[in-house]
């Protein structure tokens, strides 16, 4: 089952379950990891939602896990579900979600550095109603860096859609726009039906930050520009994902404003350009973005004592390591 399907299943009782930005991805692993998704600064992460799952362990036992059966699981599971078990079935909390403005602006970058800190003042400033992603591009050939922006605004009222995006429609010059009234399904519905056909092994890095610094700003720009990254996205995550505690799931990285994720197609430059200039202002990684594998990957994404609390309950629940692919967190 993909997030397509599921958005297609709530759609007509105007209820909406949201997941990430692709209508492709299958909803298991996204929904064991965390799910940013177009309305996180209203509505949270997509674990957020999750009330209970049915899991098989590895020792071939079926359990459901909720917070009043096997809690301990079912809080490991919402940030770290691929170490834990199989899951065959979720029970989730949906929103009511109704029209909403959907925008996609691109922007002449050339001012890369301060686009990128207008980007992130805009929305850390906005109502939590707009969430937007920002994909970024170096310039080709003489041409100035791209940025395109996308948002979805909570409403159906053209002018309070508009009044959103105003301030970033005057960070820089606009060359490109789309503003439209749709539903979340039409936006979610973003993927076909064909096998997928994609080649080769990207290298994928990513990291969870504050605010966007003048700082950040000027090494993302750096990063960008020196060809390490075919791909450099930014992604909202503030807003109601403060509201919930940091240790109420194994999601702990609950203060971040933004995910960065950056695809390269070397991965020696591509890591080593990343741990020169992104790394230093990251406080956590999303784990479904991220290629790197092994111990330092798994302590960069997980607080120390989240991640004892794992080792802790892995030694429980997986002693012999059965599930030990997808960033492994091996047993204490």
């Amino acid at each position: 089952m993909r997030w397509k399907d599921v958005a297609a299943f709530l759609a007509p009782h105007g209820w909406a379950l949201l997941s990430g930005d692709y209508g492709g991805v299958g909803v298991g692993g996204l929904a064991t990891a965390g799910g940013i998704g177009w309305l996180v600064r209203e509505h949270g992460l997509t674990i957020d939602h999750v009330r209970a799952v049915e899991m098989v362990l590895a020792d071939g036992s079926i359990v459901r896990a909720d917070a009043s059966h096997h809690a301990d699981l079912f809080w490991a599971v919402r940030g770290a579900g691929a170490n834990f078990g199989i899951v065959t079935a979720f029970e989730f909390e949906v929103d009511e979600v109704g029209p909403v403005g959907f925008a996609q602006l691109s922007f002449d970058a050339s001012d890369l550095a301060g686009f990128l800190q207008a980007w992130g003042d805009w929305v850390v400033g906005s109502p939590r109603d707009l969430t937007s992603f920002l994909i970024v591009s170096a310039g080709r050939a003489g041409q100035p860096p791209m940025a395109h922006a996308m948002a979805m605004v909570d409403s159906d009222d053209p002018d309070t859609v508009l009044a959103r995006l105003q301030p970033l429609a005057d960070a820089a010059p606009l060359v490109g726009q789309d503003v439209r009234i749709t539903d979340y399904l039409s936006v979610i519905s973003n993927a076909g039906d064909a096998s997928h056909s994609a080649e080769g092994e990207p290298t994928a890095r990513s990291g969870l930050i504050g605010r966007v610094t003048p700082s950040f700003a000027a090494e993302a720009a750096r990063f960008i520009e020196s060809g390490a990254t075919y791909f450099f996205q930014l992604r909202a995550v503030g807003g109601a994902v403060h509201d919930v505690p940091s240790d109420a799931t194994a999601f702990a990285h609950r203060s971040a404003e933004f995910s960065v994720v950056a695809f390269g197609s070397n991965r020696r430059h591509t890591n080593d350009r990343w741990n020169e200039l992104i790394a230093p202002h990251s406080s956590g990684a999303y784990l479904s973005f991220d290629t790197e594998q092994g111990d330092d990957a798994v302590e960069a994404a997980f607080p120390p004592a989240t991640l004892a609390r794992l080792r802790g309950l892995k030694r429980r629940f997986d002693p012999e390591n059965v599930f030990r692919d997808n960033a492994n967190i091996t047993p204490a």
